[in-house]
């Protein structure tokens, strides 16, 4: 969840949501005006000092090339930080002046960076910025900035046609390189059924999680990005059914009409392991 790096109240109240987001984004880019920069990035070093148990704790700093990106990278290394979130990346080479940053800072690199694509040039370089280091975490598509490069229409229409290419591409780039792909921001707080449409397809689509700038579409996201009861208890008989049928020497197997087979069986066993690290579902309890 992106949280305004000047609005102290929402530095602390983050940690106070229920359900909690997965990470907080600081931010000092887009939700902080000019003005405002400084004052942010001096409440974003502090908050990063307090330790607190909780998200995991980013900050999305003003794009390389920037007047603002190096006073945003010397005020937030330090202590607390755990992942640097880039905007507007359009290339490999936009992120080596944040890893030269990081690498003085952090030779350990446990300092993990997040690149946002948000633009068609970006876009096509995709699979080059997710492979582009061992600290990248994640891809992060940015739909605002690259509807805007594109033309795109203002208003988010149904099932959003006209992103589904670029929000395909980036979880394809980004899961080729084994980093996460997460979906961005949908911008409507009053467009809860807008809302649910969008997190549903984005799962579909291969994302991993979406981001928000606003704590009342957690609960939804965090819903929806979990696996379900149905889900957990089809790929519970996949795993058992398979496990079955080794034993008898098959390497595939039918559950109820599907022809099971390695692939699935992964798919599953993958889901199953999601389960049990979220604490989750009848897996998590043992049943």
């Amino acid at each position: 969840m992106f949280v305004p790096g000047n609005r102290e109240r929402f530095l602390e109240k983050v940690y106070e949501l229920a359900p909690a987001p997965d990470a907080v984004f600081f931010d000092l880019e887009d939700g902080v005006i000019p003005p405002e920069k400084a004052t942010a990035r001096t409440m974003v070093a502090r908050a990063l000092r307090e330790e607190r148990p909780g998200p995991l704790r980013s900050v999305r700093i003003n794009a390389v090339g920037t007047n603002w990106f190096r006073a945003d990278m010397e005020a937030i290394l330090g202590g607390g930080l755990e992942a640097v979130c880039v905007p507007k990346v359009e290339s490999a080479a936009d992120l080596e002046p944040v890893v030269a940053l990081l690498d003085d800072a952090d030779p350990a690199e446990a300092v993990r960076i997040v690149a946002t694509i948000e633009s068609a040039a970006g876009l096509l370089r995709a699979a080059e910025i997710a492979g582009a280091h061992q600290r990248i975490l994640a891809v992060m598509f940015g739909a605002e900035d690259y509807a805007l490069d594109l033309g795109l229409p203002a208003k988010r229409e149904a099932e959003a046609a006209d992103l589904v290419y670029a929000r395909s591409a980036t979880v394809v780039a980004a899961t080729a390189a084994r980093v996460l792909p997460i979906d961005g921001v949908f911008p409507d707080l009053d467009d809860r059924e807008g809302l649910l449409r969008e997190v549903v397809q984005a799962r579909r689509l291969g994302f991993t999680a979406k981001a928000t700038f606003n704590p009342r579409q957690v609960p939804v996201i965090n819903e929806h990005f979990s696996p379900t009861a149905d889900e957990l208890e089809y790929a519970r008989r996949v795993a058992d059914a398979f496990a079955e049928a080794s034993r008898r020497g098959d390497a595939s197997v039918a559950v109820g009409g599907q022809l099971v087979d390695p692939p699935i069986v992964h798919r599953a066993e993958a889901l199953l392991e999601l389960a049990q690290r979220l604490g989750t579902g009848p897996v998590a309890k043992g049943t």
